[in-house]
């Protein structure tokens, strides 16, 4: 089975500038249509508020513009943090995401887990588990187009997507798994866990309703770049993956997320395996072994320049792929 490819971005780009983050936002756009006519199989994009280094905020605006630059790419919003926006708002924009994307775009909707974000929208921690409930049913109910019945008030949203979105419930609890099939929706959480997968699956059944799409990280690295001379890739470069590993740890209060790396050094990350550097040929050995049934990747991470973060998108693409193509 040939490995799959995707990209991600979630602009975390310390220390960068206005003028400097807008190259970046813009090369992006340049990125996606580069990856959907390489024949990657989805476009990730994140969010987040209240973070230093501008950590993407406003995924339905990225995923607009992507959409608009390209045609068949499927493009994924995870985690979209449904608590810190209107509902019926929300469900509007993603009516319209959903009309000018053809369809394109899926969500996996999340509670978030850092109270700052919360509270620079003066929402309350305590309850996020019920307003997500209360939220979701919301949107869901709002894109039936017809009216229903919202904090007491009868509201109607229109226009209604071309098709119900596909929407998945993130998180990595037993509460996330039995909310994703008490919605009827599917479950896709942050940790390769065979338990979680049982308990959404049985909590669907004992509703009745035959389990949705599960979906959980593929095995191997957070993130992949390939070049001829992984050393001095590292020397060079290795920092930047550094500080966006330290970011995201920072936020984290176990480890139990696929994308966590908790190294202190460039020497540490590289040993970790999270974030992989390698050769061309050591990229098409790993995914013919297997080991790498999808590679995912980001070509922004921490604020990488644009000579390494389109070297390695153009040899994963133009090299490694046609390689494992080419063995059928």
């Amino acid at each position: 089975m040939t490995s799959s490819f995707v990209t991600r971005f979630d602009f975390r780009l310390p220390g960068v500038g206005r003028a400097e983050r807008a190259e970046f936002y813009a090369r992006a756009l340049d990125i996606a249509s580069y990856v959907e006519e390489s024949g990657d199989i989805a476009i990730i994009v994140s969010e987040h508020h209240a973070s230093d280094d501008g950590y993407l905020p406003s995924p339905l605006v990225l995923a607009s513009a992507i959409a608009a630059r390209t045609r068949t790419v499927p493009i994924q919003v995870a985690a979209l943090l449904v608590n810190l926006h209107d509902p019926l708002r929300m469900a509007e924009d993603m009516a319209v995401l959903d009309l000018v994307s053809g369809g394109r775009v899926s969500y996996t909707v999340g509670l978030g887990y850092r109270e700052e974000e919360y509270a620079m929208f003066d929402r309350p921690w305590s309850s996020r588990g019920r307003d997500l409930d209360r939220n979701l049913r919301a949107i869901l109910d709002a894109w039936t187009g017809e009216p229903f019945s919202y904090e007491g008030r009868t509201v109607r949203v229109q226009p209604t997507p071309a098709s119900t979105p596909l929407v998945f419930v993130g998180g990595g609890s037993p509460a996330a798994a039995r909310r994703a099939a008490r919605f009827g929706l599917g479950f896709a959480p942050q940790v390769r866990d065979p338990e979680l997968k049982e308990i959404y699956q049985q909590a669907c059944r004992d509703l009745g309703r035959e389990p949705g799409w599960f979906y959980q990280p593929p095995r191997g690295p957070a993130s992949v770049f390939v070049t001829d001379d992984p050393d001095a890739w590292w020397d060079a470069y290795g920092h930047l993956l550094l500080a966006d590993a330290q970011a995201y740890a920072a936020w984290q209060t176990d480890s139990h997320h696929h994308v966590i790396d908790r190294s202190s050094s460039v020497g540490e990350l590289r040993a970790a395996g999270r974030h992989v550097v390698v050769t061309p040929d050591e990229a098409i050995a790993r995914c013919n072994s297997g080991e790498w049934p999808v590679i995912t990747s980001h070509p922004l991470c921490g604020g990488l320049p644009p000579e390494p973060g389109w070297e390695s998108l153009r040899l994963l693409r133009e090299v490694v792929r046609p390689a494992l193509a080419s063995l059928g």
